[in-house]
């Protein structure tokens, strides 16, 4: 018989084992969900034959049906010399055809960081990545920026060598950017090194198949975690007649010069080019992060031909297993696909194995039709690129619900045969067939190798938009670009883009533009309510005007003080209305009002806000300053919340408790507290008097009521001629009336008591008292004392007895402000009721100043008015908004946006000649600027390699600059430092600005070499190669070279300081922690000892 412990055992065994497979099938459901979890098509980017630049171009083209094949332009090779009709001859092509995409020769170098030199010698299968995942990144509302140090992958197709076979014919031809100017690995490398991401990167060549795999690739790798988002295409350029020729031998290609796919007139394809990324996010990720959907990926497959009938044949057999697995990836039943995009090549073999495979898998006698369809019609076959050319086409397809005619189509193909299938081609814009279920399309891509890939696309899932936002009744627009006529471009075309009447709500553009798009030095903020008000300022800017409403400047990285308002500018409804609509403030406020509900005798909102318009008790010191800090404290929350964080604080008097709860000196609780406990103390234990401004300087005042020391003093000290005195009513009336006998102004101030004064005296003992009972911290921001004008000391707590005298001592701000200019503070922000500090301040600094001074509110102004404003102007001066937090308690959906207008310069070299008869074209390095087309090159006999030729020197020697006046050694070094690093850039045109990183302008360590020995040549001085590199810029060089050419003396530039060694004493800067990678390329390629430099290597990554 059992017993009652083993049977209990042998239950609560059971149970561990039921909760443990229980546990273990959540697991592998979850496994199951992530491993077929759907993905997302966030964004596009794209340049296909026909001038299309984006999906809406494309969707144009395909239902207009346009035909972008024309002939091959005369700019990639002489065709005439290869062209012969005839089919078969050795070294000729039978076609003239071609589809191509405009501007191939132009790229906007400088925006990517690359010198014109570097890019000169790129494969334009880069330059043309580079400005397409831009693209696509923008099309997906994700600023690229963003994405630095993320696991971001990228996955591109890229299968050409045309940029070799065109450009190097001879050794002499090679330079030292040909090794990552043209491996196909550097394409999507391109990208990650652009925007630092740090997910897995590939380049995928399958041929024909290569972007579509790159696609399927990228959606795996986001299903097993590798990366939270990638982007992921393909890239085809044709600049070589090599691979038409061997087609021309094949017999592959169109003599007609027009793809017709399935039609029984096609005779082979036609060469194309173009790029296409897409952007993808597992699709859980995308709801999550509301992001616009374009289709969905459900899933996909790749298999080999194998042994076919040749190593370039296709294999029907093969097609239909990876369409299966495909299907079954995804969890599809064929019968819910209303449109393939095929592989569709237009060749006499192709097309019957494809379409006989797609009927064994797709076919059926009945139900809605089941179109066929090839954008190859359209722009020919794109190759590497040809797969994502149609997985674009066929996610526009399912996302508007229609499908493009297949251009050149007349009669099916004789040897294909749609019997007992539903099959039909499109020759009109056709209407999406009747499905159950979401439209779901299909798309393959066969490489000419043999691998096969299939896509199953879906319609995006459809989701109710959020009703529109309207609390905020105004929005900031922020544009910015690299450069003053890129803003302008940019700013036109979102004068456009507003001005379309599409209904998309103003603050989803903004935010949309604000959080979607890097931020660059040039910055442009336009403040409006509605669309229309916005596109009238941004058209007046394009026009030359700047009115109201637009803030125009250069990013210089602003640091931001706070202000803080004393008592005195406070009044009912003060920020009604940021506390009825901006939820951030109003919880700052209510939480205020809470803290002060058991300390006051009514409640903080009711003096605020009171009912009664003839309410005045706000005005008494009792609730003047708990409301004055309960506004300021709320601001100071908002303006955080919004990423402005003070570099420094400054209040003045009583502003200053509020400044010190913002530091951390104390709690907002504590502060309140305090803040009580002040006002009462001043009403209960201060002797009567007033105050008045006097606008004289301190000494002038000082004197004037020096003959009572105990009845009036000096309150405050403001500037240079604004001074405020404080003390008995009768004779602050009578210093006021004095001074105005002199014409000097005089007014008296709405106080109703006599701070800062002798009559203060009564208070202090019972102030410090009270502030003793509180926790007071060190400052964790800078913050700059009343009493003292200076910075308060680090590590070191004010006091109950520094805010005992806090009271009765002058306020000297004129001093604060003094010290925080001397800080190297120029931008400041009152945040407070009124900007009654800024008017001090204005007064104060010299005429000349470009200090910039903000208000966060204003009286009888609209709140957001103001503020928004405010806004503009700290981003204009390059203040890092938080964009994100600044829309975080509103409702705010993506909206398509203008994409960032490249600026590109001709970039191109001519192609080298085929025939050996006929002189070679000169090498990347030493080809002329943008506007030099010549063909010509020396013979090889007389060739030498462009770093073997010297340039003259554009820096001056050491006895020049000696020879200036020191203000001028710096300026004119600067500036001639600046057309040495344009020659070594290689562009005589670029924008070189003084203060930003040469590395951000394509300066690499081979360049860098090149300035060094100039510099040492020409000064006699001996830079390490990284003094060039990380954030040095031309006026960081020039600085240190002045320093440096000052300190060795000397009347001769070829006096070189040497060690006892007799070897050159070089300039070395402090090392920091993360140069070690740095002193390495410095310790190899630094000069040899007892020697002048020579040039050394560049950086290379084998």
């Amino acid at each position: 018989m059992t017993s009652p412990e083993r049977t209990l055992v042998s239950a609560d065994t059971l149970k561990n084992a039921y909760l443990t497979m229980e546990r273990l099938q959540r697991r592998i459901e979850e496994y199951e969900r992530a491993r077929t979890e759907p993905v997302a098509v966030v964004g596009v980017g794209c340049r296909f034959p026909g001038g299309v630049t984006d999906i809406a171009t494309y969707w144009r083209m395909l239902t207009d049906g346009i035909d972008a094949v024309g002939d091959i332009p005369a700019d990639r090779w002489d065709h005439d010399a290869f062209y012969d009709e005839e089919a078969g001859k050795p070294g000729k092509i039978y076609t003239r055809s071609g589809a191509f995409i405009e501007g191939l020769d132009r790229f906007d170098h400088d925006f990517f960081g690359v010198s014109r030199r570097e890019a000169l010698a790129m494969d334009p299968h880069q330059r043309l990545t580079l400005e397409v995942c831009w693209e696509a990144l923008e099309d997906a509302g994700q600023a690229p920026s963003g994405l630095a140090g993320s696991d971001t992958g990228v996955f591109m197709g890229t299968a050409s060598s045309d940029h070799v076979t065109s450009r190097i014919r001879h050794p002499e031809d090679v330079t030292a950017y040909t090794s990552s100017g043209a491996a196909a690995s550097f394409v999507p490398a391109r990208i990650s090194y652009l925007l630092d991401l740090r997910g897995p990167n590939l380049a995928v060549d399958t041929a024909c198949s290569s972007s579509l795999l790159a696609v399927h690739q990228a959606c795996q790798s986001l299903r097993t975690g590798e990366c939270d988002m990638a982007l992921a295409g393909g890239v085809n350029v044709v600049l070589s007649p090599v691979l038409l020729i061997s087609q021309s031998q094949f017999g592959s290609v169109s003599r007609q010069g027009r793809a017709m796919t399935f039609s029984d007139a096609a005779d082979g394809y036609v060469r194309g080019e173009g790029c296409g990324v897409v952007v993808l996010k597992r699709l859980s990720d995308a709801v999550r992060d509301r992001d616009r959907i374009l289709a969905v990926v459900r899933g996909g497959a790749v298999n080999q031909d194998g042994r076919s009938a040749g190593i370039t044949a296709p294999n029907g057999a093969a097609q239909v297993g990876v369409y299966r697995r495909a299907l079954a990836a995804g969890g599809v039943r064929p019968e819910h696909v209303g449109y393939i995009e095929t592989h569709g090549t237009g060749t006499r073999l192709g097309d019957p194995i494809e379409a006989g495979a797609l009927a064994e898998v797709y076919g059926r006698d009945h139900g809605a039709p089941v179109y066929l369809g090839a954008v190859k019609t359209n722009i020919g076959h794109l190759e590497a690129a040809a797969g994502i050319a149609g997985l674009i086409k066929a996610a526009l397809c399912v996302s508007h619900g229609a499908i493009p005619p297949n251009l050149h189509f007349t009669r099916l193909n004789s040897n294909i045969s749609f019997e007992g299938t539903t099959f039909d081609v499109p020759t009109r814009v056709t209407p999406w067939p009747e499905t159950e279920g979401p439209r779901t399309a299909a798309v393959s891509s066969f490489g000419l190798s043999g691998t096969n890939v299939h896509v199953i696309l879906e319609q995006a899932p459809s989701a109710a938009p959020p009703p529109a936002d309207h609390r905020r009744p105004a929005g900031v627009l922020a544009l910015s670009a690299r450069t003053e006529t890129a803003l302008t471009a940019l700013a036109r075309r979102y004068a456009d883009r507003l001005a379309d009447g599409d209904g998309t709500p103003l603050a989803d553009l903004c935010h949309s533009a604000a959080t979607g798009r890097t931020h660059f030095r040039h910055r442009l903020a336009a403040v409006g309510t509605t669309r229309e008000e916005v596109a009238d300022r941004l058209a007046g800017f394009v026009r030359g005007d700047t009115g109201p409403g637009l803030a125009l400047g250069e990013a210089h990285g602003s640091d931001v003080v706070f202000l803080f308002t004393g008592q005195g500018a406070q009044r009912p409804g003060m920020a009604r209305g940021l506390y009825d609509t901006q939820p951030t403030f109003r919880r700052a406020v209510d939480e205020c009002a809470r803290i002060l509900e058991p300390l006051l005798d009514r409640p903080l909102l009711s003096v605020l806000f009171p009912d009664d318009p003839e309410d005045r008790q706000i005005n008494e010191t009792a609730y003047a300053q708990p409301a004055t800090f309960a506004v300021e404290y709320a601001m100071a929350e908002l303006w955080r919340s919004w990423g402005v964080t003070p570099a420094a604080v400054l209040g003045h008097s009583f502003g200053e408790c509020v400044a010190a709860c913002v530091a951390g000196v104390m709690s907002p609780a504590d502060g309140l507290a305090f803040t009580v406990q002040r006002a009462r103390v001043i009403q209960e234990h201060s002797l009567p008097g007033t105050m008045a401004a006097v606008f004289a300087p301190e000494e002038e005042v000082a004197a004037e009521i020096a003959a009572h020391p105990d009845r009036i003093a000096v309150a405050a000290v403001n500037g240079p001629a604004s001074t405020t005195i404080s003390g008995d009513r009768d004779l602050v009336e009578v210093v006021c009336a004095a001074f105005a006998a002199r014409g000097v102004k005089a007014k008296p101030l709405h106080i109703a008591s006599a701070g800062h004064s002798p009559l203060m005296e009564p208070a202090v003992e019972p102030l410090r008292r009270a502030a003793d009972k509180i926790a007071f911290a060190a400052p964790r921001i800078p913050l700059v004392s009343n009493v003292s004008g200076e910075l308060w000391p680090w590590e070191q707590v004010p006091g109950a007895d520094y805010w005992g005298r806090h009271v009765r001592d002058t306020v000297r701000f004129a001093d604060g402000v003094q010290t925080l200019r001397d800080m190297g503070h120029h931008t400041f922000v009152e945040v407070g009721p009124a900007p009654t500090l800024l008017g001090v301040l204005s007064d104060a600094l010299p005429p000349d100043h470009d200090d910039l001074l903000l208000p966060s509110l204003r009286p009888k102004h609209d709140d957001w008015e103001v503020l928004l404003e405010t806004v503009a102007e700290l981003y204009a001066a390059g203040v890092d908004i938080d964009w994100h937090g600044f829309d975080g308690d509103y409702t705010r959906t993506k909206a398509p946006l203008p994409t960032y207008p490249f600026e590109p310069t001709r970039c191109w070299e001519p192609p080298r000649p085929w025939h050996g008869d006929r002189p070679a074209a000169p090498a990347a390095e030493s080809t002329a600027e943008a506007g030099d087309d010549s063909h010509t090159r020396p013979a090889r006999s007389s060739r030498r390699s462009s770093r073997t030729r010297r340039r003259p020197s554009r820096i001056p020697t050491a006895t020049e600059l000696r020879g200036l006046a020191e203000p001028e050694q710096l300026d004119t070094l600067a500036a001639r430092f600046v057309l040495s690093v344009k020659d070594v850039l290689g562009s005589a045109s670029g924008d070189v600005g003084l203060d930003e990183p040469l590395t951000g302008f394509g300066l690499d360590s081979l360049m860098a070499v090149e300035l060094r020995n100039e510099i040492q040549d020409r000064l006699g001085l001996t830079l390490q190669i990284t003094d060039f590199l990380g954030g040095a810029t031309i006026r960081s060089v020039a600085e240190r070279l002045v320093k440096e050419l000052a300190a060795t003396g000397g009347d001769s530039e070829t006096d070189t300081p040497h060690d006892r060694s007799g070897a050159p004493t070089a300039i070395r800067r402090v090392p920091r922690a993360a140069d070690t990678a740095a002193a390495l390329l410095a310790e190899f390629t630094s000069p040899p000892q007892g020697s002048a430099a020579q040039n050394s290597g560049p950086e290379g990554r084998q």
